[in-house]
């Protein structure tokens, strides 16, 4: 069994050095140092800000609020575009905006960012969640309450496009602002998000869910078909996101007063059809596969951290919503992988991608970006489903 409480605390001691930009934090190598050749990400600012929001809370590392605010300030700073608002996808070590789209996907860990913050007691978390939530609701949400992927600097036109995965973030992010805030609009905005996707379409495709859309939310199965292994638009179904949805179905259940029954029963048949199709356990080695064709068949068969985190989640979550101990015994499988095959005792962190034979390897990602997945999927596992981590931290 893995040790949470001191493998929660070596992996927020490797993250510190990626707070050495001022405009945010750094993308890490293998060894834990910023990598040069990125740009600051905001969702990597984001999501480590998230992260060490928790740590503080936890008392991990002794200079977690420091580095809680530091990530508050570039979010309020560098990464903001105090001309059109919105926030950057990235900017240059000097400060400089890459690239003109701003997306949907970065401004949700904006929100989980502020609002961890916000628990945590950080400077400025306040009126950062203020303002991401309103720059969230008044630009990327569509008249139906619908995510809108992307939009031009001005957040007017953007990409003839819509996905799954920001959509996902955004629930992620909207019951964290529910909780902090006490709004319960946002956890029901969640609730609609997840209706239409999940109750929707995962449910309409036997829980294959399609990640890409355009914009009449038609699926495009054949998206990026050319590029399989695509780090964030990958071609066909991706077990990892069925449990990171699973888990956040029972979140939102554990959330709503009068919670529908399809979210436990949606989160239970996701699960399910995620270990069917993404689980190998083979002479090559076991391990979640990265993405999936429309008849089960793996398509991408190199293994990344980030599925067996949410797998080990999802499975904690469904445990806990349900008693059954064969999610338990998952639990223990999953924890079993991640602690002979991702912990990586020698350089730090855990090792972002694997091989099918279960072998470091550097395909899709290279380096290890930020301890995200790994740090939250450590507490998710053992921890009630509501409120959100950073509120139930905060707590005496």
């Amino acid at each position: 069994m893995i040790d949470t409480d001191a493998e929660c605390r070596r992996l927020a001691g490797f993250a510190r050095p990626s707070a050495a930009s001022p405009a945010g934090f750094w993308w890490l190598d293998e060894s834990g140092l910023p990598d040069p050749a990125e740009p600051v990400h905001t969702w990597i600012t984001a999501r480590m800000t998230h992260v060490f929001a928790l740590a503080h809370l936890r008392g991990d590392v002794d200079d977690a609020a420091a580095l809680a605010a530091h990530g508050i300030r570039a979010l309020s700073g560098a990464l903001r575009d105090d001309e059109l608002g919105g926030w950057y996808a990235s900017v240059s070590a000097q400060g400089e905006p890459v690239g003109t789209l701003k997306e949907a996907y970065a401004h949700a860990f904006v929100i989980l960012a502020a609002s961890s913050g916000v628990a945590a007691g950080v400077p400025g978390a306040d009126a950062l969640l203020d303002e991401a939530l309103g720059v969230m609701q008044q630009h990327f949400l569509d008249d139906s309450g619908r995510v809108v992927d992307s939009l031009e600097r001005d957040l007017r036109s953007g990409e003839a496009y819509r996905g799954a995965n920001s959509s996902m973030h955004t629930v992620e992010a909207f019951l964290a602002a529910g909780d902090v805030t006490g709004d319960a609009a946002w956890h029901q905005r969640a609730l609609a998000i997840a209706e239409h996707l999940i109750h929707g379409v995962a449910r309409s495709h036997g829980y294959d869910l399609p990640e890409h859309f355009d914009l009449s939310w038609s699926p495009l199965p054949d998206y990026n078909a050319d590029r399989p292994g695509d780090p964030f638009r990958p071609y066909g179904c991706t077990p990892g996101h069925l449990l990171e949805w699973s888990r956040l179905l029972l979140h939102l259940d554990a959330s709503l007063p009068d919670a529908p029954s399809w979210l436990v029963e949606d989160a239970r048949a996701l699960f399910e059809r995620a270990v069917e199709v993404g689980w190998v356990d083979s002479g090559a080695g076991p391990g979640f596969v990265y993405t999936t064709s429309w008849d089960g068949t793996p398509v991408t068969r190199l293994r990344l951290h980030w599925v067996a985190a949410e797998a080990l989640a999802a499975a904690g979550a469904l445990h806990t919503r349900t008693g059954e101990a064969a999610y338990d015994e998952w639990c223990g499988r999953f924890e079993a992988y991640i602690e002979a095959h991702l912990i990586d005792r020698e350089l730090g962190s855990w090792h972002h991608e694997l091989d099918e034979h279960n072998r470091p390897s550097h395909v899709i990602w290279h380096g290890k970006p930020d301890v995200y997945h790994a740090y939250q999927a450590l507490l998710l596992a053992r921890l009630p489903l509501a409120p959100v981590l950073s509120v139930r931290l905060a707590r005496p």
